[in-house]
């Protein structure tokens, strides 16, 4: 069993309601306190009860993809230590759980029937969740396409939007009667762009029009999606898609800086929120992209489907984008120093004479700049974007190089810091009127990084992957903490 967060000496004061003067920034009631992860990044298991490879398994297992030839074959073994877990998640008082369901361990090549060993994993899970008094909430799509799939086409193919709505009818079936809130799909910017345009993400292609198509078919797999699933959900249920949309800033007010802003600001949110949220792609999308595409993929009624009216949205923060228009005739060429991983091919289709800055101040291990007060923007953006859907910050967390101490414990000094920077921002958007009802915490173990492997930590419980032992780090208790009270502790050795 992991170990007790409440016996700690750390959390000896932690009581039901914050005190007067104790410090403590108090949360609407009822705000949900949650923690997040994804199948391929903790589950393990990848050839158990009738799982076949997704695309990550291929492409974790290719030469030269991920860093120290790292694979998600074990992970963390969630797959066999789940029920250790879950009591973790009780033990850190979390209300939430967000965990994805791994497409090929349910339906292994993407068609036809399910494969209920594979269902009855997360049957347990969720019923196990309920138990310890967590409530699940499932993401259908976190990057794991069926390989088979791929093979016939991958998103770039219209026939996988198809597919994913069958896939989400399946798991909906199997779980509705005890699972409240759904995700369709997890930050289909990165499936999109990461994986077609750039290729730093599986499936590893590099081709800006199937980024593009890409783009269009996932926004029309959550349209269809949010259609089955409200076929067989009953209607209690919430459905919801994740986006990790960024706030976009320029370095100036010059004209060519500010379409530049515009470009970018179409290419990483508007693509998706665009039709999702109001059924149409933005002003000047097609013409930016018209001599790679002509969009003759958008048929006639998809953005009638993709415009599905929504319960929630969750909104994925980890920095800011910083741009401006390149100027090589002053020896200023266009860079991307963008915090997507390193490319030959870029992620941002017709957008070579931008330039991407590297915003100014402190940086986690990912080299992502620590900016709250993006956050806080983006939230007041989708409050005005759309006017009474109920938001949640379905991820934000930091990469650090944790390491026990002598003793076996791990202090994480900086994580704190940034939790409570950010979710101050949360609070502060909430009083300036925002309607944020959940923050989930990314993550909550330590696990496989995608392409950076086992390099970066993003955890508030440390994993030992040699022995899967867990440890809460003292941001797991330092967020227990604040789970427990319902507002923010302060900082140790800080006082605020």
């Amino acid at each position: 069993m992991p170990e007790s967060v409440t016996e700690s000496a750390t959390d000896s004061a932690v009581q039901s309601r914050p005190e007067p003067g104790s410090g403590s920034v108090p949360f609407p009631p009822g705000f949900v306190w949650g923690a997040a992860t994804s199948a391929y990044q903790i589950e393990g298991a990848v050839r158990e009860d009738g799982r076949t490879p997704s695309i990550w398994d291929t492409f974790s297992h290719t030469p030269g993809k991920v860093a120290g030839g790292d694979t998600g074959d074990v992970a963390v073994d969630h797959y066999h230590r789940y029920r250790d877990d879950v009591a973790l998640m009780a033990d850190l008082g979390l209300t939430s759980y967000r965990f994805s369901v791994s497409w090929p361990r349910v339906q292994p090549t993407g068609r036809g029937p399910a494969v209920q060993r594979g269902l009855d994993f997360y049957r347990r899970l969720v019923d196990e969740l309920l138990a310890r008094g967590v409530k699940p909430a499932v993401t259908l799509y976190h990057w794991d396409l069926p390989q088979d799939l791929e093979d016939a086409g991958g998103w770039p193919a219209r026939e996988t939007a198809y597919r994913f709505a069958e896939y989400a009818q399946i798991v909906g079936d199997a779980l509705g009667d005890r699972v409240e809130q759904w995700i369709t799909l997890n930050e289909p910017w990165c499936s999109a762009f990461l994986g077609y345009g750039s290729g730093v993400h599986a499936p590893g292609r590099t081709d800006p029009v199937a980024a593009l198509r890409a783009a269009h078919h996932l926004n029309l797999g959550h349209g269809l999606a949010t259609s089955a699933l409200r076929g067989v959900l009953p209607s209690r249920a919430s459905v919801a898609v994740s986006l990790n949309s960024c706030p976009v800033r320029t370095i100036s007010e010059d004209p060519a800086d500010l379409d530049a802003v515009r470009r970018i600001d179409h290419l990483a949110n508007g693509v998706f929120h665009g039709p999702m949220l109001h059924g149409a792609y933005p002003e000047g999308l097609f013409a930016d992209t018209a001599r790679l595409t002509d969009w003759a993929y958008v048929q006639d009624g998809d953005l009638e489907v993709i415009h599905q009216p929504l319960d929630a949205l969750g909104l994925n923060y980890y920095t800011p984008t910083l741009v401006a228009a390149a100027r090589p005739d002053d020896g200023s060429p266009g860079s991307r120093a963008d915090g997507h991983g390193a490319s030959d091919h870029s992620p941002w289709p017709a957008a070579g004479d931008v330039t991407f800055l590297q915003t100014p101040g402190e940086r986690t291990e990912m080299g992502w700049t620590i900016d709250p007060s993006g956050l806080r923007d983006l939230i007041l953006r989708y409050s005005r974007e759309a006017p009474g859907l109920p938001l949640y910050i379905t991820e934000n967390g930091a990469a650090y190089d944790d390491r026990p101490d002598a003793e076996g414990r791990v202090h994480d000094p900086e994580r704190i810091a940034y939790l409570h920077a950010h979710l101050t921002a949360v609070h502060d958007a909430i009083d300036a009127g925002a309607d944020v009802r959940g923050y989930y915490l990314w993550s909550l173990l330590d696990n496989f990084e995608w392409a950076y492997g086992y390099e970066k930590r993003f955890g508030a419980v440390y994993v030992d992957y040699a022995t899967q032992t867990r440890t809460p780090k003292s941001s797991a208790r330092w967020y227990a903490r604040a789970a427990r009270t319902g507002g923010l502790p302060p900082v140790p050795g800080t006082g605020r």
